[in-house]
């Protein structure tokens, strides 16, 4: 599996903003969390699974995140404006150049994320043979996460975002951790179609789910067991909260 990884599998990683949240100037990934940045711990576990091409969409002060992470072996693609999380992965596009083997795009706030996790994300779009496969994790209290949609067959229907979503899709508990494993080759012709008539203006990726069932394409959706493999950093408390996790899963 992992030779097969090796040669057919790359990974974006989402690390352009600033973290208005973090209360610093400091572009959000790199914060320390323990003796690391916290992009450190998502590029070390997507290599882990064997990935060895890794592009970092970066933005707010980008050349500050070149100088630290100059040395990662990553290459990057800048996003200035930034317009959402499918105009990240649209920016990423001309690095990736004629690439058509499975594109994992990870957030690079989310250091729980395992590597057996991420090498369950890509095993399961291969065995669905899916255009697409989502990570996704149940909480008793979703609150503004984007809502997963499934249909009569366990296939996705749609990722709703929280403030798109009416009351009855707001119920659901099963939510979007905003990692992904695409066939890029499927994602390629889509990505073109996004628009960004939403609240936020923007071009989210979630709206990919439903270009691929347009063009009759199943998008499957792994459960993590591990809740907090979905959590994100979006504060200086969350940061706190994230070092405890970190040494907890050490033990």
């Amino acid at each position: 599996m992992n030779d097969s990884i090796k040669n057919n599998t790359a990974a974006v990683i989402l690390a352009a903003g600033l973290g208005k949240r973090m209360k610093s100037d400091l572009p959000k990934i790199l914060h320390k969390l323990g003796d690391k940045y916290l992009v450190d711990y998502v590029i070390e576990n997507v290599r882990q699974a064997g990935v060895e091409k890794i592009i970092l969409v970066i933005g707010h002060k980008y050349e500050l995140v070149q100088e630290k992470l100059d040395d990662r072996g990553v290459e990057f693609a800048i996003q200035q404006p930034q317009m959402g999380t499918g105009h990240a992965v649209q920016i990423a596009m001309p690095v990736l150049g004629n690439f058509d083997g499975d594109l994992l795009v990870l957030c690079g706030d989310m250091p729980l994320i395992s590597t057996s996790t991420i090498v369950g994300l890509l095993e399961m779009r291969q065995k669905t043979e899916s255009a697409a496969a989502v990570l996704t994790v149940r909480l008793d209290d979703p609150g503004s996460y984007g809502r997963i949609v499934r249909n009569q067959d366990g296939y996705l229907e749609a990722i709703v975002e929280y403030r798109d979503a009416d009351d009855n899709i707001r119920q659901i508990d099963e939510v979007n951790t905003g990692a992904y494993c695409f066939s890029n080759r499927e994602l390629k012709p889509v990505l073109k179609q996004l628009k960004s008539e939403n609240a936020q203006s923007e071009y989210y990726l979630t709206d990919t789910v439903a270009l691929f069932r347009e063009r009759g394409l199943k998008v499957s959706a792994l459960i993590s067991d591990n809740p907090n493999e979905g959590l994100g950093v979006n504060s200086k408390e969350e940061l706190t909260m994230m070092e405890t996790l970190i040494k907890e899963q050490k033990k």
